[in-house]
């Protein structure tokens, strides 16, 4: 092959090369959408989820940010209302955390399921992953009650492919030293095991974001 024939194949591969590499040099950008449990409630800024996790995965050599889309009160009907203009064009995963305060209200479970449901479909019209973090409905609500809400997530997470996460609240929620004052949400100590156990289910998760899974 004459070198004139060969230089644009020499280029494209090079461009190919460069452009692949520009790719990865963009970190995976992920938001966490949720109630007050992920938007850090009474907690300075640095200890909420997100950051911590950011930081955790940081740790771990992960080219990552995840912000925080987390508002105290949301419930899954609040959190549909406003998925559409919180989760920003050019974010890969959401790590989808709602739900707990439907069960503090008694709100029909159906309705708690069809609005997550109606969440995850959005979003996975816009090509974005979702980490579906799943919460359990507290024993005061009732063995009945409970039987219709715990399902919801492990269920949808089955239907829809979503990488799972059981309980968000493992490891804290009878844990009166990791929880504020109130007895419901957790302290900067009890977001640190949250994060813990919660980290091998993001890794994977943006590993697989990360090549395009």
């Amino acid at each position: 092959m004459a070198l004139k024939d060969f230089l644009p194949i020499l280029f494209g591969l090079t461009m190919t090369i460069v452009l692949s590499a520009a790719a990865r040099a963009e970190p995976v950008s992920l938001v966490g959408f949720g109630d007050s449990l992920m938007a850090g409630y009474q907690l300075p800024p640095e200890d909420a989820f997100p950051a911590r996790l950011e930081k955790a995965l940081k740790e771990k050599g992960i080219d990552v940010t995840i912000a925080n889309a987390g508002v105290s009160g949301d419930t899954t009907s609040s959190g549909l209302a406003r998925i559409d203009w919180s989760i920003p064009e050019g974010t890969d995963g959401v790590i989808l955390e709602l739900g707990a305060n439907d069960a503090l209200r008694g709100i029909p479970p159906e309705e708690t399921r069809k609005n997550l449901e109606a969440m995850v479909a959005r979003l996975k019209e816009r090509g974005v992953a979702v980490l579906l973090a799943g919460m359990m409905a507290p024993p005061n609500m009732g063995p009945d009650y409970a039987a219709r809400f715990n399902p919801i997530y492990p269920d949808l997470a089955k239907e829809h492919n979503l990488v799972f996460y059981p309980f968000f609240l493992d490891g804290v929620v009878t844990e009166v030293g990791l929880k504020l004052d109130d007895g419901m949400h957790p302290n900067g100590g009890g977001v640190g095991v949250m994060v813990d156990r919660f980290l091998p289910t993001a890794e994977l998760f943006v590993r697989s974001l990360a090549k395009g899974e």
